[in-house]
Order: C-alpha cells, then sequence, then structure tokens
C-alpha cells in the first residue's frame, strides 16, 4: 500500500512544539508514513526576538528547517499541528498561514485531510484545551476528519489526560509532563486513520 504522507506544521518560540513535532515524526515513521517536518514563518520584529535570548537562539537553530507552503498541504494525506496557545487561540503566526488557504479550500482541496494538534503553555491551564478546539473548527470548515488521541491508550495520562491532542506545560526548566511516548501514539494513530481514509478514497 502507498505511504501516508503526513505534514507536521508547527510554530514554536523557543523550541517546546519543534521537540513536540519530532517526536510526532519519530512515531509517524514508525508506523510507516513518509514525513515532512515544516515550520510556520516567524512574524514578530527583530526587536522582539532579541528580546529574549532562548526565541533567538532557537529561531537561529532552525533556520534548516523549511517554511510551510500551501503546496505542502496539497501533498499531505494527513496533517499534526503543533503550536503554543496565546490565550487560549492559535498563535497569529500560524492564523496568518491558515487563513492563506482559501483558494485550496475553495477549490476542495483540504477535504478528507485527517488532522491532529498538538499545543503548550506555561502552567497546567493555560488555555491547551481552548487552542485545540479553535484550529479543529477551521479544520471543520476545511472539510478534514478530526483524528484526536481521545482515550486510546493508557500512555495518554502521562501528559495529562487531554483527549483533544497532547498537551504540555512548559516552563524554564522544560517539560513537566512524560509526554514523548503521548505525542508518539498520537501520530501513529493519525497515521492510521489517515491510512484506513487514503484506502478508502482510492476504493
Amino acid at each position: 500500500m502507498e505511504k501516508v504522507k503526513l505534514a507536521i506544521i508547527y510554530y514554536s518560540q523557543t523550541g517546546t512544539n519543534y521537540q513536540l513535532s519530532k517526536w510526532a515524526a519519530e512515531g509517524a515513521e514508525q508506523a510507516g508514513a513518509e514525513v515532512k517536518i515544516l515550520k510556520v514563518k516567524e512574524l514578530a520584529p527583530p526587536q522582539a526576538i532579541d528580546s529574549n535570548p532562548a526565541w533567538r537562539a532557537h529561531l537561529d537553530n532552525t533556520q534548516s528547517v523549511p517554511e510551510v507552503s500551501l503546496d505542502d498541504l496539497e501533498w499531505a494525506d494527513a496533517i499534526i499541528f503543533s503550536m503554543p496557545t496565546r490565550y487560549g487561540n492559535v498563535p497569529a503566526q500560524l492564523k496568518e498561514f491558515i487563513d492563506s488557504t482559501g483558494g485550496l479550500w475553495f477549490h476542495g482541496k483540504l477535504a478528507n485531510k485527517v488532522v491532529s494538534a498538538m499545543t503548550s503553555a506555561q502552567n497546567p491551564h493555560g488555555g491547551q484545551e481552548a487552542t485545540l478546539l479553535a484550529l479543529y473548527t477551521t479544520m471543520f470548515h476545511w472539510g478534514a476528519i478530526i483524528a484526536a488521541p481521545g482515550y486510546t491508550d493508557a500512555v495518554i495520562f502521562g501528559a495529562g489526560g487531554n483527549p483533544y491532542g497532547t498537551s504540555v506545560t512548559a516552563g524554564p526548566d522544560g517539560l513537566k509532563e512524560d509526554a514523548r511516548v503521548a505525542v508518539v501514539h498520537q501520530a501513529k494513530r493519525t497515521v492510521m486513520v489517515a491510512s484506513w481514509v487514503k484506502q478508502g478514497l482510492k476504493g
């Protein structure tokens, strides 16, 4: 059977969601997918970035990661988004990219994409669930098929037990949850659902 094509699209200020994306790629590749890790274009002004050494360092260290394009969305059978929460909503950088997809949406090229998402905040109730649901609202408009992890494996509880998608608490000392296995599981599940859809569409 033809491999599932998975685009992992992330926005990360200091590296948390980039790390989640790399774990997702690990799980997806274990499940047999062809994977691209793609970053969202940074829109913040240089002076804001330079005011935070960790932000500047992460941006410099990920220059080799390609920026996502609309062509990547067409290519993908499945998409995993990873982003920090911004007041319980999607970051402006990712929202700007999503808002540019109107042409693909109009021509039906986003329908039946299998989508899942992950997020982070600085505290356990910092808007993670709201951010994932906000993103999924747009995905319903796309006609996408949401592959949330639900409670399909006990490893989800080790990462906080969020059924909408893996969410982590990221502070100065790094991640507070043991999220890697939950992310790997979520990615494998996304690939599995995408393989069913891909096979069904061909049949």
